[in-house]
């Protein structure tokens, strides 16, 4: 965890944490949060492909250490039993203890708080580059190779596994029915270009298993 203690190390101080010790103990205690027993899918594994998409699109962001320390913070709360948004909504709250403690200015953390927000739908305005970095980053798993694609939806259920099946069915279809209906899966273009096919393709074969 060496690595990506100095990743979050270096997108806090890039954007205005001092205290080093701080710092640190703030990257401890979110990856603690990560490696929770409970989770299948929302693990560290998930934390690290989204910074590697956020790394290698960062030109495309006019705040990309922001976008980073969101991605930290934007499923650090996260407990399958909770009800609507309420993960993303307690994610972004403790983003604002975090990063207040750090001392960041108020206008970032504000924004992490809205980036973190994001990823509850997953809307983001066509002029948001930040939120649109953080949101296709999020979505990556979705274009994945189809086995991949399929391993993550079985940890998904795996998460979920104190839901009756009905009831996982129909809220799981929910769920992937609103990520097909979104204006646009992908918003860099080149993501588009590349991911929006294969995203269509996994989810639309889901959904047909999920059918009755």
């Amino acid at each position: 965890m060496t690595g990506l203690i100095a990743r979050w190390r270096t997108a806090a101080r890039a954007a205005g944490a001092g205290d080093p010790a701080s710092v640190d103990a703030a990257g401890a205690e979110l990856l603690e949060r990560w490696q929770e027993p409970h989770r299948r899918y929302h693990t560290v594994a998930h934390l690290t492909a989204v910074l590697d998409v956020i790394d290698r699109y960062a030109s495309t962001a006019p705040r990309p250490e922001l976008v980073r320390l969101a991605a930290w913070c934007h499923d650090a709360v996260y407990d399958p039993r909770a009800l609507g948004d309420r993960n993303e909504r307690d994610s972004a709250a403790l983003a604002d203890a975090l990063l207040t403690r750090l001392g960041l200015p108020a206008d970032e953390v504000a924004e992490v708080n809205r980036l973190v927000l994001l990823t509850a739908g997953h809307v983001v305005a066509p002029t948001d580059a930040d939120g649109a970095l953080l949101c296709d980053a999020d979505l990556a798993v979705l274009a994945a190779p189809a086995p991949e694609y399929d391993r993550y939806a079985t940890a998904i259920r795996q998460e979920y596994a104190h839901v009756p099946e009905p009831d996982y069915r129909t809220a799981r279809t929910r769920v992937l029915s609103g990520l097909l209906a979104l204006p646009t899966l992908y918003r860099i273009p080149e993501l588009a270009a590349h991911w929006t096919r294969p995203a269509h393709t996994n989810l639309t074969r889901e959904l047909t298993r999920l059918s009755p």
